[in-house]
């Protein structure tokens, strides 16, 4: 019977390896080192029999080995740190029968003096690379863009096209959502997909920002303005944000007062610093973000109705996180992935169980919370596996708050819960939808007009 199982005669390999200068080491489907050349031991300075069977991210630092075989794609001429100096490292998969079942890697350090002097060129490069990536974040004011906001349900693609289609104007935006669902996030991406892109993006918080110094902070002042002002004066984030886009966050926070000069900006694009006699000229574009109800303030005589909609041009509303639980499986991959790499524990994947609890929960704290419930688990996980037991306990003890609602009230809001679960899944097609129910069709249109679903 032909032998099928992934084995290394390490005897031939020598032979047909050692006198080569790379560095070589081969693993089996699951990561495991099978063969590490001598050359390449040395060069990591490990012990070659200790070495063998081991995970290859617990032997080589910022290795991509164990991908490769997960993936089944080459990964060739990569720049890889390793011991302090850049080596160039290719990995290939071993593929037998369509199957994979390893892979191999190299790393080229053929003349050490000769790649001394190109690390340190390299070093130089990347060093002065990132003095200028840092200058213009810093500039720029950009921390992300619209591949940071992950998601495959209907409205967060939605919402992705909609933020391009818009992005190339100097419309004004409006952007609404729950605290913690990614309203600064979206304002970035825009910035980012516009003209305006190479230009400033200043961010402004109007809720954090007392009442009486909320005026100079966007227009700035002159000298001798005030008791305390600065010799010279300041300028203000609207002059700092010219040519570019000033985003103001917790615009329903911005008192009544401000409300007019900001109005005043986005009817004559200009505005008057605090003790000056004369208006100046800018060219920003305004987005603006709020949790608050707006419509309600503007009855409660709380909101300017004539800033709502010089604001409110174009609004995107981003959906909280218990209204596309199909996005959590995919945010939490994300999150494991960013908070391992920063705190350093190998914590791979979501146990079953501590998915679904995640997918019940209602996260009051959307994207936020669900970020930090995770990388307060990885703290608290001793496994590979991030297990319930990483979960807070309010989140494992999920329980109907029955005193607040009847039992029709809970069976309601299941029902609806469900129903639009099974809707997004089919992409609103009310027949397959009702199919998988096991409901007739007219039982289905009534309960989506009852429950007010919309696509």
């Amino acid at each position: 019977m032909r032998k099928t199982e992934f084995s290394i005669n390490n005897n031939l390999l020598d032979v047909a390896l050692e006198s080569a200068y790379d560095g070589i080491v081969i693993v089996d489907c699951n990561g495991k080192i099978q063969y590490m050349s001598n050359n390449y031991c040395r060069f990591l300075d490990v012990d070659r029999n200790k070495v063998m069977g081991e995970h290859v991210t617990n032997v080589i630092e910022n290795t991509k080995m164990h991908l490769v075989v997960q993936t089944g794609k080459q990964d060739i001429a990569d720049l890889q740190f390793l011991r302090g100096d850049y080596v160039i490292a290719n990995r290939i998969p071993i593929v037998e029968n369509e199957k994979i079942v390893g892979a191999i890697g190299t790393i080229v350090f053929r003349d050490l003096g000769e790649w001394k002097r190109m690390n340190s060129h390299i070093k130089g490069l990347l060093a002065e690379l990132n003095f200028y990536r840092n200058e213009w974040q810093e500039t720029n004011g950009l921390k992300y863009s619209l591949n940071d906001l992950i998601g495959k349900s209907h409205e967060i693609e939605d919402l992705k096209e909609n933020v391009k289609k818009i992005a190339g104007s100097d419309i004004s935006v409006l952007i609404r959502g729950e605290s913690g669902t990614g309203k600064e996030l979206l304002a970035h991406s825009i910035h980012q997909l516009s003209e305006r892109s190479n230009k400033p993006f200043v961010k402004v918080n109007c809720g954090s920002i007392p009442e009486h110094l909320l005026e100079s902070e966007l227009f700035g002042y002159e000298e001798g303005a005030f008791t305390g002002a600065k010799k010279g004066g300041k300028i203000g984030k609207f002059q700092i944000a010219d040519r570019g886009t000033i985003f103001l966050d917790e615009v329903g926070d911005m008192p009544q007062h401000m409300q007019i000069k900001l109005l005043r900006v986005l009817q004559e694009k200009e505005f008057e610093p605090v003790g000056s006699l004369q208006s100046k000229k800018v060219d920003v574009r305004v987005i603006t973000a709020t949790n608050r109800p707006l419509e309600k303030m503007i009855r409660n005589k709380l909101f300017r109705e004539d800033l709502f909609y010089r604001i409110n041009a174009v609004q995107l509303i981003i959906p909280s996180l218990r209204d596309r639980t199909e996005d959590i499986s995919l945010l939490g991959d994300h999150f494991l992935k960013k908070a391992t790499a920063r705190i350093g524990k190998r914590v791979t994947s979501f146990h079953p169980e501590a998915l679904s609890l995640m997918e019940q929960y209602d996260w009051p704290g959307n994207v936020r919370e669900l970020e930090n419930v995770i990388e307060a688990g990885i703290h608290l996980s001793n496994d590979e596996i991030f297990g319930t037991g990483c979960l807070p306990d309010y989140l494992k003890n999920q329980k109907w708050e029955v005193e607040k609602q009847s039992l029709k009230e809970i069976v309601e809001e299941t029902e609806k819960k469900v129903i639009k679960s099974v809707l997004k899944r089919v992409q609103f097609d009310k027949k397959e939808a009702a199919k998988i129910l096991g409901i007739g069709k007219s039982s289905m249109y009534e309960k989506i007009k009852r429950y007010q679903i919309f696509n």
